[in-house]
């Protein structure tokens, strides 16, 4: 079993119908909201969603903070053809490596899934620091990408992929100007599930990157199954922001805030 090839039309179908009906997709945006909920944010400002996608985060964060303008970026077109622009949400085609957004202009940024299929030669790094520069010091950066896990993951050269172990991942946040406030593994226990489908494509294909395993949902509203699913991995993620560390799962998030020049040295 594999998933549509990365960055394809058919990879950014399959991940509009999981954003749209997916369990796990809606119990990420259950621990985002509660992330963003935890920074007390005042009644207007900026947040910019380094690696858009289709804009799900956009659609929702415009939705629950009417004050504020939301921007996206990514790189491609088959994603930012369907964020759903408006007064207040506005989006741009562009590498995260390098923002075409003015220094401190952010007051919040969200990343999801995107720091693991940047460029192996320090992409991440590039990365992290251009979200450090378009953040306001102080302000708040909310990171989910993935997690080293059984079965191991090396890194993927043809397409760039790779998987984070937790004090790897808060080094470099910490180099690219960071104070990492809460970070910690999620999707553990469901997470379980996932490992005979990636020994499966593992065995298919001889890569470590398998795509999007997981099929599109049914449309319409979530079963009764998925909808204790989404509880309880939401209750991983909030039991993570209130300082729990669960000992492995296959997604990380982090809360960080920016340093400012002298907290930094």
């Amino acid at each position: 079993m594999t998933g549509p090839e990365i960055f394809s039309p058919d990879y950014y179908e399959r991940l509009r119908q999981l954003e749209a009906g997916g369990w796990w997709n809606a119990a990420m945006r259950d621990i985002l909201g509660r992330a963003i909920e935890s920074l007390s944010l005042p009644a207007s400002g900026r947040l910019v969603d380094v690696g858009c996608g289709s804009g799900e985060a956009l659609a929702w964060f415009g939705a629950s903070h009417p004050g504020w303008q939301a921007v996206g970026v990514d790189l491609a077109w088959e994603g930012l053809c369907a964020v759903p622009v408006g007064p207040s949400v506005g989006a741009v085609r562009a590498s995260a490596l390098a923002l075409p957004l003015p220094a401190a202009c952010a007051d919040v940024v969200v990343s999801q899934d995107l720091l693991q299929h940047l460029p192996l030669d320090g992409g991440d790094a590039r990365a992290l620091a251009e979200i450090r520069r378009i953040l306001k010091a102080g302000a708040a950066f909310v990171l989910r990408t993935n997690a080293q896990s059984t079965p191991r993951t090396e890194d993927d050269e043809q397409y760039q992929f790779h998987r984070y172990e937790t004090r790897e991942l808060r080094r470099k946040l910490m180099a690219a100007g960071f104070r990492v406030e809460r970070i910690g593994r999620v999707n553990a226990a469901l997470g379980l599930a996932e490992i005979p489908r990636e020994w499966r494509a593992l065995q298919a294909t001889g890569r470590a990157y398998h795509g999007v395993l997981a099929a599109a949902p049914e449309p319409g509203r979530l079963s009764a199954l998925d909808q204790w699913k989404r509880r309880w991995l939401r209750m991983e993620g909030l039991a993570m922001l209130r300082g729990w560390s669960l000992p492995f799962g296959r997604t990380h998030v982090a809360v960080c805030r920016a340093m400012d020049g002298a907290e930094h040295r």
